[in-house]
C-alpha cells in the first residue's frame, strides 16, 4: 500500500510538472510613483519614456488605469491579494499585511503561481519598503533601497519631515544605481534556462523621491526648457473641506515652498529625469527579454503603483483622489504579440491577479474582487460597464467611469468631473443638481464593506 501511494505521489508530481512545463512565463515589472508623464499617455510633453512606449507599442495599452489606493502600501497590498483596501483594512502604509489577523493568511498572487508549479523571484521594491513575504517568492535578489550611502545630499529644503525629500543628478557611477543593480539581476535571471515556468517581479524605485539619477538624463533637458505642469491658481476654491483634509500631506515641502525658492523647474526637471533612467532600466530588460530563450512565452505586465502630483491642485506626491494621483502607466503584452493596442476602458490594477490566473491557465480563484482583462485584450473596444475605484483612508472613494470621475468622502460631500471637457478637473460639477443622477448612478459601484483601519482591528 506504501509503494502503491508513493507512486501515486510520484505520478501527480509528474503530471503536474508536465502541465506546468507549457504554461507561459510571466516577467512583471512595477514601477513607483510614475504617473501619466510617459509617452504613450502623453501626461507632459517632455517626457522621454522610449522603451516604455515600444512595450506599448507591441502590447495593449490601457489608457484609463488606475491604482486601488493612492499610495504604497495599500496599492501594492490590494494589487497583490486581488482584494480592495476597504477589504482588508490596509489604508496606509501600515501595518504589513502578514501582521493583520484579517490578511495574514491569504495568498498572495506569486503565492498563487508558486503553489501551481512555477518558480518564484524577485528583486526591488514589489512591497512596500520593500518587505520580504517568505511565502511569496522563493528567491530574492538585491533591493538596494531608496537612498544608498553614496548618495550625497543635494537641496536644502527648510523644514523638510522626510529624509528622502532631495532631487537631482548624483555623479557615481550608472551601475551603481540601485534600479541598475535590480535590472541586472532580473537580467540574469532571464538568461537562465529554467525547468519549470517562471514568475519574475522586477520592483523599480524611481522616479519615487529622492529623484536621483546620472547626469545625462539631466543634460536632455536644460532646466531653461523645461515645462512646468498647467495649474489653475483657484483650482482648489470649489473642493470641500473633506478634500482639504484628506490631502493635507505635511511631508512632502509646500507647494508655495517650490515656487518661492524657485525650485519647480529643478523639480520637474528632476521628475522627468528620474522617470527616464527607470525607463532604460525597462529598456535593458525587454531587450533580454528577447534575446533569452523565454522571448516566446513570457507575458509582460508593467505598471506603477499610482501616480504623483507635481504642482498640480498646489501640491506635491500622491495621497489623493483624483486623476494626477491614481492614473497609471499599465501595460500587458502576450507571448509573440508585435502589435500595439489602446483600451479606454476604465481598469484596475486589481485585475492584475485575475488576468494572469487566467492567462496562465491557472484555477481561478473565486475570493478575488478584481476581474480578468482578458475581454479587453481580445478586443480593447468590448462593452465594459465596470468603472475603476481608488480608496483613501476608510469611506473615503473616488469612482473613474469612462468620461467621470466621482469622489465622496466619508462625510457625505462630493466631487465630480468631465474629462471630455476638463481633463485637469479644474471644474467641480457636484454643486449642479443636473448631474445628481450621473453622480447617483457612479455611487452605486462605491464599496458595499469598509472595515475598520487594521491599525485597529484586534
Amino acid at each position: 500500500m506504501r509503494a502503491l501511494s508513493l507512486l501515486f505521489l510520484m505520478l501527480s508530481l509528474l503530471v503536474s510538472s508536465s502541465d506546468a512545463a507549457d504554461k507561459p512565463n510571466v516577467l512583471l515589472i512595477a514601477i513607483d510613483d510614475l504617473n501619466d508623464w510617459v509617452g504613450c499617455l502623453d501626461g507632459h510633453p517632455q517626457a522621454d519614456t522610449p522603451h516604455i512606449d515600444a512595450l506599448a507599442a507591441r502590447g495593449t495599452l490601457f489608457t484609463n488605469a488606475h491604482c486601488q489606493a493612492p499610495i504604497c502600501n495599500p496599492s501594492r497590498t490590494s494589487l497583490m491579494l486581488g482584494l480592495r483596501p476597504s477589504t482588508t483594512g490596509i489604508y496606509v502604509n501600515s501595518p504589513w499585511f502578514r501582521n493583520t489577523p484579517r490578511n495574514k493568511n491569504r495568498i498572495t498572487l506569486p503565492q498563487y503561481f508558486g503553489q501551481h508549479g512555477y518558480h518564484t523571484l524577485t528583486t526591488g521594491k514589489i512591497y512596500h519598503g520593500s518587505r520580504v513575504d517568505v511565502p511569496s517568492f522563493e528567491v530574492v535578489g538585491p533591493r538596494p533601497g531608496q537612498r544608498q550611502k553614496i548618495d550625497e545630499r543635494l537641496v536644502k529644503i527648510k523644514g523638510n519631515r522626510s529624509g528622502l525629500w532631495d532631487y537631482g543628478a548624483q555623479q557615481y557611477a550608472e551601475e551603481k544605481f540601485g534600479d541598475f543593480v535590480d535590472a541586472s539581476w532580473g537580467i540574469e535571471q532571464l538568461g537562465k534556462e529554467h525547468d519549470q515556468p517562471f514568475f519574475l517581479a522586477v520592483g523599480l524605485y524611481r522616479p519615487h523621491v529622492p529623484w536621483y539619477a546620472p547626469q545625462r538624463f539631466f543634460d536632455k533637458r536644460p532646466l531653461d526648457q523645461v515645462l512646468l505642469p498647467k495649474v489653475k491658481d483657484d483650482d482648489r476654491d470649489d473642493l470641500p473641506g473633506a478634500a482639504i483634509d484628506l490631502t493635507n500631506n505635511p511631508t512632502p515641502p509646500a507647494h508655495d515652498w517650490f515656487v518661492s525658492e524657485h525650485q519647480w523647474k529643478p523639480a520637474v526637471q528632476a521628475f522627468l529625469a528620474s522617470s527616464s533612467f527607470t525607463d532604460d532600466q525597462v529598456g535593458r530588460l525587454l531587450h533580454a527579454l528577447d534575446e533569452s530563450p523565454h522571448a516566446n512565452n513570457t507575458i509582460v505586465v508593467l505598471y506603477s503603483d499610482h501616480g504623483f502630483h507635481l504642482g498640480e491642485k498646489q501640491r506635491w506626491a500622491k495621497q489623493s483622489l483624483w486623476e494626477r494621483s491614481t492614473r497609471v502607466p499599465f501595460i500587458i503584452r502576450l507571448p509573440g504579440q508585435t502589435t500595439g493596442q489602446r483600451c479606454s476602458r476604465p481598469v484596475e490594477l486589481l485585475s492584475v491577479y485575475p488576468t494572469l490566473v487566467e492567462l496562465c491557465g491557472l484555477p481561478e480563484k473565486d475570493s478575488l474582487e478584481g476581474v480578468s482583462l482578458k475581454p479587453l485584450l481580445d478586443d480593447p473596444r468590448t462593452d465594459w460597464e465596470r468603472p475603476a475605484l481608488t480608496t483613501y483612508q476608510q469611506n473615503n472613494h473616488a469612482v473613474r467611469s469612462e468620461h467621470f470621475r466621482y469622489i465622496r468622502y466619508a462625510d457625505g460631500s462630493e466631487e465630480l468631473y468631465d474629462h471630455r471637457v476638463d481633463p485637469r478637473e479644474w471644474n467641480n460639477l457636484a454643486g449642479d443638481s443636473n448631474y445628481r443622477q450621473l453622480m447617483d448612478d457612479h455611487a452605486k459601484w462605491l464599496p458595499k464593506v469598509n472595515v475598520p483601519d487594521a491599525r485597529k482591528q484586534k
